[in-house]
């Protein structure tokens, strides 16, 4: 992970550089498929990904502390960047390497004020007017989408497809851009090649046998 100084009002973060694959640890999946969090997470790690965030919608508290704290000091041991999915307090406990919100969450202004300057933050957004407000906020990525249909959320926003993606990349201010929903092994190359950093994937990810899937992605992903 590199990058210079954020700018003083904001603005573009000046140069992060984050891994092509994102994998996101999300509670509400692993419980459904019936898998072990602390498993999973080892079998990414052992299989190269070195950027994980931490998604525990449903806990609170110590449970969710001690979650976070696990998921920190495993990443922290292999050199993989944790970001901390919404909690901006459990991400400071913990000394994550950032958070992530979205647009229902605290906005951008007042978790970076909670979170100080130096640790990581993204940004989720579904639409030009959105990616058009990221370019004020004090954040160091962006998210879209979702670029396909997903199933990871209840309520998803209409879909923004490959062109949502270009057009996120133009609007990105040269800060990363992070694409996420429903994307899987065989359409990750073509979201890059549209202009996506990285891809966050969860659903093709947290599966059985998670230690190969999460190979073929690095695998993947490298190439492009």
């Amino acid at each position: 992970m590199a990058r210079s100084p954020r700018p003083p009002e904001g603005g573009a973060s000046g140069g992060l550089t984050l891994p092509p694959f994102y994998p996101i640890l999300d509670v509400d999946i692993a419980q459904a498929r019936g898998l072990n969090l602390e498993r999973v997470l080892d079998a990414w790690l052992e299989a190269g990904v070195r950027l994980v965030q931490l998604r525990a919608k449903p806990m609170h508290g110590a449970a969710l502390l001690a979650l976070a704290e696990t998921c920190r000091a495993r990443t922290r041991e292999a050199g993989a960047i944790f970001i901390v999915n919404d909690r901006i307090d459990v991400a400071r406990l913990v000394e994550a390497d950032g958070a992530h919100v979205g647009q229902d969450d605290l906005p951008p202004a007042a978790a970076r004020r909670l979170l100080g300057d130096g640790p990581i933050l993204g940004w989720s957004t579904h639409n030009e007017a959105q990616l058009q407000a990221a370019r004020a906020e004090p954040i160091d990525y962006v998210a879209i989408g979702p670029v396909f249909q997903t199933g990871s959320k209840e309520r998803p926003d209409p879909v923004v497809g490959l062109d949502g993606v270009r057009r996120a990349k133009e609007l990105a201010a040269g800060r990363p851009v992070v694409a996420i929903g429903g994307i899987t092994l065989d359409r990750a190359v073509d979201v890059l090649r549209a202009g996506a950093s990285t891809v966050a994937v969860i659903g093709d990810v947290m599966v059985s046998d998670a230690a190969a899937r999460a190979r073929e992605f690095v695998a993947v992903t490298s190439t492009c």
